[in-house]
C-alpha cells in the first residue's frame, strides 16, 4: 500500500528530506516575522472594531473612551513583549510558557498552561479562517454561501504548504503580510497627512449613522465595567504574542537573539497599527454596533437585518483612500488574506509544543517525531483535523468563534509570567552581583506588572464572556489536562513495569528473562519452500523441544499433508488440531495457552513461515492470516513470535525498483549504508503474507 501512496505524497509535500538538512528549514528574521508574527499583525484588522462594539453599548459618547483603552493595551502590549523578550533569552529551547510555568510553579501548572495553549491554537486557526473567509464572502458570494466548505479547504491547503516544510510557508506567507502592513502603515501616514497638514475631512462610511444605546446610556460601576469588558476585547491584538517563545528552535542562530528582536518588531508594529486604526476611526466617525439591525440608525430610521457592517480598517481605509481606489481594493485583498496566514501561527506553535509535550510523556511519541519534510507532521495534522471540527460546529461564523478566543491566551500569559517572577526571585536569592542583581529586579518588575495586567484580563474576560461562548475554551482546557494527564500515567505505568531489576539475582530469577525450557512450534499449512525454511531456520534455534502445529479446516488436505509428511520423513513432530468451525487463529491460540498453563516458566516460541508479495494488490489475494495471529499471540505472556520471510520474485523486483529510486532520490550513493537495508528487510515482516 504504501507504493499506491507514495507518488501521491512526493507530489503534494515533496521529497523527503535528510535529517542533516534539517538547518535548511531554520528562519531568518525577515521571514521568521510573518511566519510567527502574523497571528497578532492581523489581529488589529478585528480588535479595534472589537473595542467600538462593546463600548457601543453606552452610544456613541463613550467612544471618547477608546483612545484611553488604546492606551492601556499598548501598554500591555508592550509589558508582555519585554517579558517575553526576557522567557526567550531565559528558556531559549521552545518550550515557552509551558517550560516556564513547570520550572517554577510545578507539573500542574505547565500543565495547564500547555493546554490553554492548545486550545488557542486550535481557535486561532478557527477564528482566522473564519474572519477571512467572511471578508472574502463580501467579494465572492460563493464563499459566504458555502462558508464552512471553503473555510475547510482553506485549512486542508494550510496543512499541505505546513507538511512541505515552514521555510517554504514562511517565504510564501511573508508577501501578503508584509503587504498588509505596508498598506495599514500607508494608510496611517496618509490619513495623518490628510487631517493635519492638508486640513481635509475624511468621514467614514457610518460617520452620518446613530446609536441607540442600551438601558440610555451606562454610569457609575456599569460604566467601569464596561471599559473593562473593552479592554479586554481589545487585547485580542496580543493573541499570538507567545507563539515566537515556543517556536524558539525554528530560528536561526543566535537562537535567542533573533527570536527577541523578532517579538520586539512584532509587537512595535502591532501597537502602531492597533493606535493607528484606532485614531482614524476617530477621526473618520467610525459607528459600530453589537447590534445593528437595531441598535444603528441612519436618518432616524434603523438600518434592519439586510445591513451589512463593514470591519473597522475597511471603514477607515474607504475614508482615507476614497471607495473603490486602488490602495483601498489593495489592502482589503491583503486584510483578508492575511487572515487565512495568521493561522499559520499555530501551525508553527501547536507541532512544536505537541513534540515537547509528547518528550515529556504527556502526549503521543508519534507527535515528537518529524516527518519527511522536517515538519512536525503528526501535529500538522492533529491541529488541522480539530479546527476543522469547530469550523463545521461553528458554522465558520467568527462572531460565535470569537467569544471562546483570548482565554488560553491570559491564561498562559498569566501563569506564565508569574512563573517568571519566581524565577527571578530563585536567581536572585545567589547571586551577589549588584549589577546583575539590578537588572533581575528590574525584570522581575515587568514581569510582575505582566502577571498583574494580564491576570486582570483575565477575571475581566472570564466574567463577561463565559455565558457567551468562554465556558467551551475552559471545557477544552480541562479535556486536554485529563488526557495528557491520563497519557502521563499510561507512560509511567509502562516504564515501571517493564524497567529492568537492579538486583542480579532478581534478574536471573525474572521467568521472562530466563526461561526454564523454550519450547518452538512452527505453524504449517502445507509442505512448500517458506515452510521447509521455516523448520530449518527453528532447528537452528536448537529449541528444548520443536514440534509442527496445522489446523484441520479440510480433512482432504491434512490428510495430504500427514501423507506428504511421513513420505519425506521430517524429523519434528506434527501435531494436527481439529478445528470444528474452520478457524484458524482460535485454536493455535488455545494450543499455546495450554502450553503455558502446563509449564508457566517455559517460553514457547511461535515460528511463522510466510512469503513476501511485491505489488499491495496481491494483498488482496491472500487471507493475512499471520497478521491476526501475530495480533492476537502478542497478547498471551511468555509467547515469542517469529515471522521466517520467504521472498517472492515480485518482492524481488519491487526492491530492485525500490532501490534505484533511492538511488535517484539519493545525495549520493555512498551515502547509503546497511541500515536503510537493515529497514528494508523489516519492512517485509510488515508487509508480509502468511502462508499457514
Amino acid at each position: 500500500m504504501s507504493k499506491l501512496t507514495d507518488v501521491p505524497k512526493r507530489i503534494l509535500i515533496g521529497r523527503a528530506l535528510r535529517s542533516d538538512r534539517l538547518g535548511e528549514t531554520l528562519l531568518p528574521k525577515r521571514i521568521a516575522l510573518p511566519v510567527f508574527a502574523s497571528d497578532p499583525l492581523s489581529s488589529v484588522a478585528y480588535a479595534p472594531g472589537e473595542v467600538l462594539l462593546v463600548l457601543s453599548i453606552a452610544g456613541v459618547s463613550a467612544y471618547h473612551f477608546s483612545p484611553w483603552i488604546a492606551v492601556a493595551v499598548v501598554v500591555l502590549m508592550f509589558t508582555v513583549v519585554a517579558s517575553y523578550r526576557q522567557n526567550v533569552h531565559a528558556y531559549p529551547s521552545g518550550g515557552g510558557d509551558y517550560e516556564v510555568a513547570t520550572t517554577n510553579l510545578g507539573p500542574k501548572a505547565g500543565l495547564t498552561v500547555a493546554s490553554a495553549l492548545l486550545v488557542d491554537y486550535v481557535l486561532t486557526v478557527a477564528v482566522s479562517i473564519s474572519s477571512g473567509i467572511e471578508n472574502l464572502g463580501s467579494a465572492i458570494p460563493f464563499v459566504v454561501e458555502h462558508k464552512v466548505l471553503c473555510a475547510v479547504a482553506v485549512i486542508l491547503l494550510l496543512t499541505l504548504m505546513n507538511l512541505r516544510g515552514v521555510k517554504e510557508s514562511g517565504k510564501l506567507f511573508a508577501i501578503p503580510t508584509y503587504v498588509f502592513v505596508g498598506g495599514v502603515f500607508i494608510m496611517i501616514v496618509w490619513g495623518a497627512f490628510r487631517g493635519l497638514v492638508l486640513g481635509d475631512t475624511m468621514r467614514a462610511p457610518t460617520a452620518d449613522y446613530e446609536i441607540k444605546p442600551e438601558h440610555g446610556g451606562l454610569a457609575g460601576f456599569a460604566l467601569v465595567f464596561l471599559l473593562l469588558r473593552a479592554f479586554s476585547s481589545g487585547c485580542a491584538a496580543l493573541t499570538g504574542v507567545e507563539a515566537i517563545s515556543n517556536g524558539v528552535p525554528a530560528f536561526r542562530k543566535p537562537k535567542s537573539k533573533n527570536a527577541g528582536n523578532t517579538l520586539a518588531m512584532m509587537g512595535l508594529l502591532a501597537v502602531t497599527m492597533f493606535c493607528g486604526i484606532i485614531a482614524l476611526a476617530s477621526a473618520t466617525d467610525v459607528r459600530m454596533s453589537e447590534n445593528p439591525a437595531t441598535d444603528l440608525f441612519h436618518n432616524g430610521v434603523a438600518v434592519g437585518a439586510d445591513y451589512v457592517q463593514h470591519p473597522v480598517i475597511s471603514q477607515v481605509a474607504e475614508a482615507v483612500f476614497g471607495e473603490g481606489s486602488f490602495l483601498f481594493v489593495v489592502l482589503a485583498a491583503a486584510t483578508a488574506l492575511v487572515l487565512f496566514l495568521a493561522a499559520n501561527t499555530a501551525y508553527n506553535g501547536f507541532p512544536l509544543l505537541g513534540s515537547i509535550l509528547a518528550q515529556d510523556r504527556y502526549l503521543p511519541r508519534q507527535l515528537h517525531t518529524r516527518g519527511d519534510r522536517l515538519a512536525f507532521s503528526n501535529g500538522i495534522v492533529l491541529l488541522a483535523g480539530a479546527a476543522m471540527l469547530l469550523v463545521v460546529v461553528y458554522g465558520a461564523d467568527s462572531t460565535r468563534l470569537i467569544q471562546l478566543y483570548i482565554v488560553g491566551v491570559f491564561v498562559s500569559f498569566t501563569l506564565s509570567q508569574i512563573g517568571m517572577v519566581r524565577h527571578w526571585n530563585r536567581l536572585l536569592a545567589t547571586e551577589r552581583d549588584q549589577a546583575a542583581r539590578r537588572r533581575m529586579v528590574r525584570s522581575r518588575a515587568i514581569n510582575a506588572f505582566g502577571a498583574f495586567f494580564t491576570g486582570l484580563v483575565l477575571v475581566v474576560v472570564l466574567a463577561t464572556k463565559f455565558t457567551h461562548g468562554a465556558w467551551v475554551a475552559l471545557l477544552g482546557m480541562c479535556i486536554f489536562f485529563a488526557t495528557m494527564t491520563a497519557i502521563r500515567k499510561h507512560y509511567d505505568r509502562v516504564a515501571e513495569e517493564i524497567a529492568a531489576p537492579e538486583d542480579p539475582e532478581e534478574a536471573q530469577n525474572d521467568d521472562m528473562v530466563r526461561p526454564s525450557r523454550v519450547h518452538s512450534v512452527v505453524l504449517i499449512s502445507k509442505i512448500h519452500r517458506p515452510t521447509l525454511r521455516a523448520l530449518a531456520y527453528a532447528k537452528l534455534m536448537r529449541s528444548d523441544s520443536l514440534e509442527a502445529l496445522s489446523v484441520n479446516v479440510d480433512p482432504a488436505e491434512t490428510k495430504a499433508l500427514r501423507e506428504e509428511w511421513e513420505r519425506r520423513g521430517i524429523a519434528v513432530p506434527l501435531k494436527v488440531l481439529d478445528s470444528p468451525y474452520r478457524e484458524i487463529t482460535r485454536p493455535v491460540i488455545e494450543y499455546v495457552k495450554s502450553l503455558r498453563k502446563e509449564s508457566p516458566r517455559d517460553a514457547v516460541s511461535v515460528i511463522i513461515p510466510e512469503y513476501v508479495v511485491g505489488h499491495w494488490y496481491e494483498h488482496l489475494l491472500h487471507n493475512q492470516s499471520a497478521l491476526r495471529l501475530k495480533g492476537r499471540l502478542l497478547f498471551t505472556p511468555g509467547v515469542m513470535v517469529t515471522s521466517v520471510p520467504y521472498q517472492l520474485e515480485s518482492s524481488e523486483a519491487a526492491r530492485r525498483r525500490a532501490r534505484k529510486r533511492q538511488d535517484w532520490n539519493a545525495p549520493g550513493a555512498v551515502r547509503r549504508g546497511p541500515a536503510h537495508h537493515h529497514h528494508h528487510d523489516r519492512s517485509k515482516d510488515k508487509d508480509s503474507s502468511s502462508s499457514t
